[in-house]
């Protein structure tokens, strides 16, 4: 990575983050209800299905509950897929409420829908993360036409493009608190 462009996503990363941190707590709660409305009604149609999804840190959008929400989004005849980070920040996989060793990595294959976190989005559907690159790889494990939806907090959608480089993988979607699903043309 150009060190110009690895300074301008860390800059843009720490002023985001810290951004979140400043959010006083009944704003946090109140995107992660709004959000968890949003994606509740997304995955009415992936239903039976295996989904992947996350759990969100502190002040990430989603809130604590966003897995179990997941859940109960795909029913008893679904799964939800959740990251385990590994040693060199790929990620395997577990199953939400089960028990037993992590699936592969590729094991994100089978989802038909994921939802994961990212730092900020822009409308091309570039997705700057936590600068691990683990979602990266994950995201290129993904078959051609599943629906990736990154959960973000409002303002977090962003008109100028993000720095990118060629490993970057787009989302399709974004949740936001106020404008809740928006579809982006990757």
């Amino acid at each position: 990575m150009a060190p110009d462009l690895a300074g301008r996503k860390r800059e843009l990363r720490s002023r985001l983050l810290a951004a979140r941190r400043a959010l006083p707590e009944p704003v946090r709660r109140a995107a992660a209800r709004r959000v968890r409305e949003v994606l509740t009604a997304l995955l009415a149609a992936h239903a039976g299905q295996t989904v992947a999804g996350y759990v969100p840190m502190a002040s990430e959008p989603g809130g604590p509950d966003l897995p179990d929400l997941l859940v109960a989004g795909v029913g008893a005849s679904g799964r939800v897929l959740l990251p385990v980070l590994l040693p060199d920040r790929d990620l395997a996989w577990t199953v939400a409420g089960g028990s037993g060793q992590p699936l592969p990595p590729d094991a994100i294959q089978e989802a038909s829908l994921l939802v994961i976190p990212a730092v900020a989005v822009d409308r091309r559907g570039v997705r700057l993360g936590r600068g691990g690159g683990s979602y990266d790889r994950a995201l290129a494990r993904v078959k051609p036409g599943v629906e990736v939806v990154a959960v973000l907090h409002d303002g977090e959608l962003r008109a100028q493009p993000l720095p990118a480089e060629p490993h970057d993988r787009p989302v399709s979607a974004v949740v936001l608190p106020q404008a809740g699903l928006v579809r982006l043309p990757a």
